[in-house]
């Protein structure tokens, strides 16, 4: 994951700097930062690097401020997360204005900063997609679209809503390629998608449209646990 900083004042961006390497460490994460000390650094270096996670913009700064950063980075790319962080609550309804991901005081708490980074960390998950070889075409599904992979000899079957893609792809090398708490393997030639699971029946999964994946009796633990704490964490 990589993060841009864009804050005037050298000991906020440390903090938030230190208070992100916490959270990795704690999360597994790999975390890369570049800090800009001013809205003009960080657009003439975004010409050339728009390869970031995560933006975050402090709103007081001299010159281009934060909302008019944000502006101006929305006009190129309506999709990027943007944190904003301030020492004043009155701009928190012009965030709305540019989709931020979120709103933070200063002082910065370590513990709402943490919220913010694992709603981020979600919804990268549920926007993973598989780049795979199918017939003569190089072509990205979403796996959030996947309901489920199937092994088919030294390939594999992606099936969707509209289609089921063979792929030159192995069984095992999309299993490797898939870093989400959405993706279970149940079975050696099943992987399924939780998100449209309904429901674990004897030795089966239940997906929203009635279909059954069978569970091998050495993963039903595995299964059932996956299960419970993926609808778990998606209520948090």
């Amino acid at each position: 994951m990589r993060i841009a900083i864009v804050d005037d004042e050298t000991d906020e961006q440390e903090i938030l700097a230190k208070y992100v390497r916490e959270w990795a460490k704690a999360k597994k994460e790999l975390v890369e930062f570049a800090c800009f000390a001013s809205s003009e650094a960080f657009l003439f270096s975004w010409e050339d690097d728009k390869d970031y996670a995560l933006l975050v913009f402090d709103i007081e700064m001299g010159g281009i401020s934060g909302l008019e950063l944000a502006k101006k980075v929305r006009l190129r790319d309506e999709a990027i997360p943007i944190l904003f962080v301030t020492g004043y609550d009155e701009y928190m309804q012009y965030g709305y204005d540019v989709a931020a991901l979120h709103y933070l005081l200063k002082p910065v708490q370590k513990e709402k900063l943490f919220q913010v980074l694992d709603k981020l960390g979600k919804r990268e998950e549920s926007q993973m997609s598989l780049i795979v070889n199918a017939g003569n075409e190089v072509r990205r599904f979403p796996f959030s679209a996947v309901f489920y992979i199937e092994a088919d000899g030294h390939g594999s079957i992606l099936h969707t809503a509209d289609e089921a893609v063979s792929v030159r792809e192995s069984f095992g090398e999309i299993e490797k390629l898939l870093s989400t708490e959405e993706a279970v393997k149940c079975h050696r030639a099943y992987l399924v998608n939780l998100r449209y699971v309904s429901a674990i029946r004897g030795a089966g999964l239940i997906l929203d449209h009635g279909e059954r994946l069978p569970i091998a009796r050495s993963r039903m633990k595995g299964v059932q646990a996956a299960f419970v704490r993926y609808y778990k964490n998606r209520q948090e």
